[in-house]
């Protein structure tokens, strides 16, 4: 991942729809959610979901599939990942094995 990616996957989570959207598909799994199943779980109506889905699609957070009539999307597992390893790659002066997450440290 380079620095125009991360900006463009960050730029599209940071938004609150758009980063429910994102966490939803992401508890969903592999397997993802139709575009009725997020409307409904996020209460958002569907011209604005569309909206939603197609900038985190640009993004390449997530990714659809057809199933006869009906579209599927799914958190794009690898893309986050990279996002993530991208963020914390020179983390600890480049040894991220020193770095502990902020829930474990004691204070």
């Amino acid at each position: 991942m380079n620095d125009s990616d991360a900006v463009k996957a960050l730029a599209a989570l940071a938004q609150a729809n758009r980063l429910a959207v994102f966490r939803l598909l992401v508890v969903a799994g592999p397997d993802g959610l139709s575009v009725g199943s997020i409307a409904e779980a996020l209460g958002l109506a569907n011209a604005t979901l569309s909206f939603h889905l197609k900038e985190l699609t640009n993004a390449g957070l997530i990714a659809s599939r057809q199933e006869g009539r009906f579209i599927y999307y799914s958190a794009s597992m690898s893309k986050m990942n990279a996002l993530i390893g991208f963020l914390t790659e020179n983390c600890c002066q480049g040894m991220p094995g020193l770095c502990e997450p902020a829930s474990s440290r004691k204070c």
